[in-house]
């Protein structure tokens, strides 16, 4: 969950004065091994022995059987069990890039053994994938069935279909995406497992020419994704795969491939300030300047600068010295992209940021901003800023990396954490017992997600620790995935070792706890007119098994001169899931969070739902 592009209520308010942050010292090497456990949390399919992640079991043994393809294995996306295939293999990527760029640091900190794993699940499920040269098995999983229920991914009973794509069916996105990984990936396993290595690169050369032959949307062909992980473009899929590939082959032809097509799939065309599973233009500028520094450009030399510019803005625009083009940032400091998960972006960009410094400083070369020059250890000092702020040095003085420190999110939104573990609670949990019993319960979840690196705070630098706000409550890969890099080099520029953790930490639950039965409901009593407003829109729709599904959107706006509280709505008509609203223990009446206090006049929030059909019926029952 958590990749719809929608808002709950959430409300930007005008903070006053200044924040002043406790001193704190960083153990980054503890968070990176905490970091890396997140990564074994996500496993799918047979777990090994050395599965440090004790309260997770196999799961998913069947995938991709009933289509006669062994899909066995790979990462569960986020707080859900559907293995997405974009957010997966950019997550690949990064681990890869980091272990390629910060080998030594992560071999100091002995978490190399444990980073080449993390690689080498998801490698050893893409080349299972890759069931034929024009053929990727791009999806396990339907996004609209899996929200449906609230499961631990061993008790699953939702759809496992996967989902293809071929020369009729394109998704050059993906799929060139996918040839990056295994190209990186090929890099970090080559002086360790030269065999491997060149396994690797075989399926990433196919891929690539069969992303750049056949080219489309992967979206469109697997339109089940749509809703979660909606596709922008190709175009910087292909060139970042190319550019994978040469550093990986030094073959000309990939180089020439970024080159040739720099203009005609905006390499050096797009100047942005995002890095992510959905646009890769920062990344691959930033390591197409890696070969220009060191003096490898040759003919290429004057297109590779172009590259280089782009690069250079969007260093610049996270430091806030790119002549007003900057990235916002949150009172507290924290880069701000999203609305919706923004952590992910923040470790993103702070890992990027890193390899750039790394790139300057080995060329003996600045940062050339509008607003004048940087040196490349500033460019480390800011993602140090990131990290620091996600570990705890932030307004709510909270880590927001599960397990780190003495405060941190007890109630990440994920099925499996939320749920007692199946070795203690053996009994099946149902699709909608789920929901029931564990995902609207006020505790903590049983299992602590160590290294879960949640959605953040908001553009006010505001947290609650909802489990049912999922915007600002959900790990992703995609989130934790540059944290390895980032902790790594952080640790190592210290120049100490890190220290680790001899003990687990406690689960917040030793035990597993039945909630009681609920109490009998209190009737509600029809105000004489209501002090609300609801503007209801379509937001999104796709087609799945011959059913239209629409994206419902609705905004409630105090039309009233005074705050209000409590209120509850009635929602009719309602057949699928629904975020944004707490259900009572009343049938179909819902009221605010409970992050939401109030809603002030001439105020709104929103809340969303998915269904077949039309829409549901709202109205007011109550409210203070």
């Amino acid at each position: 969950m958590g990749k719809l592009k929608s808002a709950q209520c959430v409300f930007l308010a005008l903070l006053v004065g200044v924040f002043h942050f406790a001193p704190t010292t960083a153990d980054y090497g503890v968070a990176l091994d905490l970091s890396l456990k997140f990564f074994e949390a996500q496993r799918s399919g047979k777990l090994p022995s050395t599965q440090r992640v004790k309260w997770r079991g196999d799961s998913a043994l069947n995938d991709g059987y009933s289509q006669g393809v062994d899909l066995v294995g790979g990462y569960y996306d986020a707080g859900d069990h559907v293995k997405f295939g974009l957010p997966m293999a950019f997550s690949v990527t990064l681990l890869s890039w980091a272990a390629v760029e910060f080998r030594k640091e992560i071999t100091e900190l002995n978490q190399l053994a444990n980073t080449l794993w993390a690689i080498r699940w998801g490698t050893d499920y893409f080349m299972k994938a890759h069931s034929q040269p024009n053929v990727l098995w791009g999806q396990v999983g339907d996004g609209t069935s899996d929200h449906y229920c609230w499961m631990r991914p061993e008790d699953m009973t939702t759809s496992r279909y996967a989902y293809k794509l071929d020369v009729n069916h394109p998704g050059s996105d993906l799929v060139g995406e996918t040839a990056a990984a295994l190209a990186a990936a090929a890099m970090a396993f080559k002086p360790y497992n030269s065999s491997y290595a060149n396994l690797l690169l075989v399926h990433a050369k196919q891929l690539f020419s069969f992303a750049d032959t056949f080219r489309g949307v992967y979206t469109n062909s697997i339109p089940s994704a749509q809703p979660f992980y909606s596709s922008s473009g190709y175009s910087d899929e292909l060139l970042w795969a190319a550019a994978w590939l040469y550093l990986a082959t030094n073959d000309q032809y990939y180089l020439k491939y970024v080159v040739d097509n720099a203009v005609s799939l905006g390499g050096t065309g797009w100047a942005v300030t995002e890095f992510s599973w959905d646009n890769k233009y920062a990344g691959l500028q930033v390591l197409l300047t890696k070969i220009l520094l060191e003096g490898k450009g040759g003919a290429y030399t004057s297109t590779l600068k172009q590259y280089q510019a782009k690069a250079d803005y969007f260093a610049c625009a996270c430091l806030q010295k790119n002549d007003g083009y900057n990235v916002y940032r949150t009172p507290g400091g924290l880069l701000y992209v999203h609305q919706w998960n923004n952590m992910q972006y923040v470790s993103s960009a702070a890992f990027l940021l890193a390899v750039y410094s790394d790139y300057l400083s080995a060329a003996n070369a600045e940062l050339n901003c509008p607003n004048g020059i940087v040196q490349p250890q500033e460019l480390l000092n800011f993602s140090g800023s990131q990290a620091d702020y996600i570990l705890g040095k932030n307004p709510k003085a909270i880590s927001y990396l599960v397990g780190y420190g003495e405060n941190y999110p007890t109630h990440a939104h994920h099925r499996g954490a939320s749920i007692p573990s199946i070795k203690v609670l053996p009994t099946l949990v149902g699709c909608v017992q789920g929901f029931e019993l564990w995902y609207y319960r006020a505790d903590g979840n049983p299992n602590v997600l160590d290294g879960a690196l949640v959605g953040g705070p908001d553009v006010n630098d505001d947290y609650s620790d909802d489990r049912t706000n999922y915007e600002e409550a959900e790990p992703t890969l995609t989130g934790c995935a540059p944290l390895i890099g980032l902790f790594s080099k952080l640790q190592g520029a210290k120049g100490i070792p890190g220290s680790y953790p001899t003990n687990p930490p406690l689960s917040h639950e030793t035990t597993p706890s039945t909630p009681q039965s609920k109490p009998p409901a209190v009737p509600y009593t029809k105000p004489s007119a209501a002090p609300v407003e609801f503007l209801h829109s379509i937001s999104n729709s796709w087609t799945f098994a011959g059913t239209t599904y629409y994206r419902h959107a609705v905004i409630i706006k105090n039309t009233s001169q005074k705050p209000i509280t409590d209120l509850k709505l009635a929602i009719e008509k309602l057949s699928g899931p629904l975020w944004g609203l707490s259900p009572t223990h009343e049938k179909n009446i819902y009221e605010f969070p409970q992050w939401l206090k109030v809603l002030n006049p001439g105020s709104q929030c929103s809340f969303v739902y998915i269904q077949g059909g039309p829409q549901a019926k709202v109205s007011v029952v109550s409210y203070h």
